[in-house]
């Protein structure tokens, strides 16, 4: 099986309702965050204009692209700091090929979706990011059935 790779600025079908008007951070940005090792809260979010919300989905998300996303964005907040600095991820559950994560594994469980390591071994990292951060524990998992749908259905050959 081939792996999904999605683009750093894609967003997926679940997340339509927002696309466009960002009223939410996309997963493709909070990746991008977790990756940087910033945290941007939903409501500092919004008071970014939609121009510099758009940039932000926009933004690469290769090594050097994201060294200057994390310099742009403490500039960009500077005079008041919305930001709150974690570390980088590095050996998250979303990062590793190794196993399904206990959460997702769980999660597709519950909902009687099959979920193999081959499966899992076939997303892409933001596909994977995307189950583990919906999948999460205290998540309302309002599009976790969504996402599993998207991101498992059989693709029919092109």
């Amino acid at each position: 099986m081939a792996a999904t790779r999605h683009p750093a600025h894609h967003c997926f079908g679940f997340e339509s309702d927002f696309v466009g008007s960002w009223r939410c951070i996309p997963l493709c940005v909070r990746r991008k965050l977790d990756l940087i090792g910033l945290k941007l809260k939903l409501s500092h979010w919004l008071e970014l204009s939609q121009a510099q919300r758009q940039q932000l989905v926009d933004w690469n998300d290769q090594p050097e692209a994201l060294t200057q996303l994390h310099a742009h964005l403490l500039a960009l907040t500077a005079v008041v700091p919305w930001l709150f600095p974690l570390p980088p991820a590095a050996g998250e559950p979303w990062q590793t090929l190794e196993t399904v994560p206990q959460a997702v594994a769980h999660a597709a469980r519950a909902r009687q979706l099959p979920l193999s390591l081959e499966q899992w071994q076939g997303l892409g990292e933001l596909g994977r990011f995307a189950l583990c951060k919906l999948a999460r524990p205290g998540h309302d998992h309002h599009n976790l059935g969504a996402a599993f749908e998207e991101l498992l259905a059989p693709r029919p050959d092109c």
